[in-house]
């Protein structure tokens, strides 16, 4: 089999995110976008114009002042993707919901109703949440430790899938003459009693044309790999250099016959900002400026949210990385577990690691659009990367991105061309993912053959 054409993904962070505190100010992004729809449609438009396979909605449910712009104040993911759907009609829709602080039977009736109005193009972000300040939003006492957290995301996905498969394909009559709208022996509770839920179902909803919204996970701790390797489907992640996303990839491959999977079944997409000019000297001067104008004190809160919300501003900048526990009950375990080791294997200091997430916490691709497009094949090539998650931060990096880069990559071979290019009108036909089967259809005709 020859191997699917690399795939993208846009993931659009409105008014700016951990690394662009000061992209609100830019002339061309609204002071009001992470709420704004029209905004939103837009972007996915030009995103599905160009041929990308997705846009990528992030989320969280706690917030506190010094957060980052874009999660102050943003759309609900499903709603959002809602509205974008009926004014699209190819590019896949990933919508965020937390395994933590979500009920099975409303995320499978949330994303399933998503997966419906856009006819086959949702896909579910599945996330336990790292702030533990979102436990005071939910009535719990604490934020669970993680691996409770990854045993509640394995047991909330199954029941998920299971109601996604409430009804077979053809309960429902569509022929008016019938005796009956529904046969009510294809209608299927789950009766689920597990560690932490309890769940009877049936969902009340049938399943899209591409049978279940298309799984995405992001996690490289341990059990965040473990996850992916069960149930994922997009593998997102960040991956500050080739030879890291490479082993991930590896890694992730390497698990999957421990639960009867293939390697064909997941796509690893890491993340990847882009600065594009017209020469690579004026690339990086451009990059240089930007994270120059970032000040300290948010890269020092979004350090600390990696590592749980540990705080680093009574450290000082110029001394070595603080020996802070990588492995906290909260946070971004491997995230925090990469950075530390990469400060203290470079002998960094708190500032010095501060300047380098800034730079390498993922895929950076700094340079004329020759040289990016370049880079995006030696990843696709060398088997780090399957696609790329591109942050959707600077409107010029984008619309050079789109006009200039992609073409090159057209050219290669290794994208498609533009709208015309879709494989088909589903997120599974895009990415080449096969649609899975209805459990109890395949029962029965396992029973009648």
């Amino acid at each position: 089999m020859s191997r699917r054409k690399l795939k993208l993904g846009a993931v659009l962070v409105g008014v700016g995110d951990g690394s662009t505190p000061e992209l609100w100010r830019h002339p061309a992004v609204p002071t009001d976008a992470s709420i704004d729809i029209d905004w939103y449609v837009e972007q996915s438009r030009q995103a599905e114009q160009s041929g990308f396979d997705f846009v990528f909605i992030v989320d969280s449910q706690y917030v506190e002042p010094n957060f980052p712009n874009h999660h102050l104040n943003r759309l609900e993911p499903t709603t959002l993707l809602s509205a974008v759907a009926v004014q699209t009609s190819r590019i896949g829709l990933v919508a965020t919901v937390s395994t933590t602080y979500t009920e099975p039977f409303d995320v499978a009736r949330r994303v399933g109703s998503l997966d419906l109005i856009s006819r086959g193009r949702a896909g579910w972000n599945i996330v336990t949440s790292q702030d533990p300040g979102t436990a005071g939003n939910f009535g719990r006492e604490a934020h669970e430790d993680y691996p409770t957290r990854y045993r509640r995301a394995l047991e909330n996905v199954e029941t998920v899938t299971a109601l996604w498969d409430s009804y077979e394909p053809d309960a429902f009559s569509t022929d008016k003459t019938a005796e009956r709208f529904l046969d009510p022996q294809k209608q299927h509770r789950i009766d689920h009693t597990g560690e932490f839920y309890s769940v009877t179902g049936p969902l009340n909803l049938i399943a899209s044309r591409q049978g279940r919204p298309v799984l995405v996970q992001a996690g490289t701790s341990e059990e965040g790999r473990d996850l992916s390797a069960r149930v994922g489907e997009i593998i997102f992640t960040f991956a500050p250099d080739l030879e890291w996303g490479a082993e991930f990839a590896r890694d992730i491959r390497s698990r999957l016959e421990a639960y009867g999977r293939e390697g064909d079944e997941v796509l690893v997409i890491p993340g990847l900002t882009i600065v594009v000019a017209d020469t690579d000297d004026e690339a990086a001067a451009l990059h240089a400026a930007r994270r120059e104008a970032v000040a300290l004190p948010p890269l020092l809160f979004q350090l600390g949210r990696v590592f749980g919300g540990h705080d680093f501003t009574g450290y000082p900048l110029d001394a070595p990385f603080p020996d802070v526990d990588a492995r906290r009950e909260s946070g971004a375990l491997g995230g925090a577990a990469a950075v530390k080791a990469r400060a203290v294997a470079e002998g960094l200091t708190l500032r010095q690691t501060l300047r380098t997430l800034q730079r390498d916490h993922w895929a950076t691709f700094v340079g004329a659009p020759e040289t990016v497009a370049h880079e995006i094949e030696r990843w696709y090539e060398a088997g780090a990367a399957d696609g790329f998650n591109l942050f959707v931060q600077y409107p010029e990096d984008f619309a050079r991105f789109r006009a200039e880069v992609l073409p090159l990559l057209v050219e290669r071979g290794l994208v498609r061309d533009g709208f015309a290019g879709y494989e088909g009108d589903t997120l599974r036909a895009n990415l080449e993912l096969e649609v899975p089967a209805n459990r109890h259809a395949r029962q029965r005709a396992e029973v009648t053959a």
